[in-house]
């Protein structure tokens, strides 16, 4: 077998629609006016109506805007722009702190620290659920190279390396959940077992992020 690179840092930084850049304020100005002509958008900009239009073209091909018709009294119907669904993951969030927050809560009161490890595992229950028939009747390299695309779509940037015959090490370079993890070792035990239970083979982790590692590395053998 090939070394598999799997190594997925997710989509590259657009340097257009970095903070600052005409892009990131246009989306800016949509998101505090729910919706903006080319006219409104060029005076609040100071360019040309043409200039505009050209951003709005590559944000529409970026499913991050979208035309909308309003139809007036009299005369054609003027269009507008607005943000779609796709663009919600262009601005700045903070699921991290709300997740600590209620986890916290949790763990205050002695009569509800244990559904902490309950909601985990529940957690863990309900993932297995749902991709345990992507590995039905996969060889376990296939298997594996499945549950690094599966962590890939996630953003844990995944990198799987052959370790021998029927031997895999598996990386996995970022965690996307590293504030929760740090605080509540229950999400990497959970994250381990459902490897286990995924691949139906012996997985070990020799190094953790949430333990001061670099990455999280999982040994992988064929029972």
């Amino acid at each position: 077998m090939k070394q598999q690179n799997q190594r997925s840092a997710g989509p590259a930084p657009d340097k257009r629609t970095s903070p600052g850049s005409t892009r990131q304020r246009i989306l800016h100005l949509l998101k505090m006016n729910g919706s903006m002509n080319a006219a409104q958008l060029a005076s609040e900009l100071a360019l040309t109506e043409m200039a505009v239009r050209r951003h709005m073209y590559a944000l529409e091909e970026e499913q991050a805007i979208q035309i909308v018709m309003v139809k007036q009294a009299m005369g054609r119907p003027l269009h507008r722009y607005e943000l779609t669904s796709h663009a919600d993951d262009r601005f700045p969030k903070n699921y991290h702190t709300l997740a600590l927050d209620l986890l916290g809560e949790l763990a205050d009161e002695a009569a509800t620290a244990g559904l902490i490890t309950r909601m985990f595992e529940g957690r863990k229950q309900k993932l297995l659920e749902r991709y345990a028939p992507r590995m039905a009747g996969k060889a376990l390299e296939q298997k594996v190279l499945e549950l690094a695309a599966i962590q890939n779509a996630g953003g844990y940037m995944v990198e799987v390396e052959p370790a021998g015959e029927g031997h895999f090490v598996l990386n996995e370079y970022n965690c996307p959940i590293a504030q929760v993890a740090n605080q509540y070792q229950q999400a990497c035990s959970c994250e381990l077992t459902l490897f286990q239970s995924l691949l139906h083979a012996e997985v070990e982790r020799t190094e953790c992020l949430a333990k001061g590692g670099t990455k999280c590395t999982y040994k992988i053998s064929a029972v």
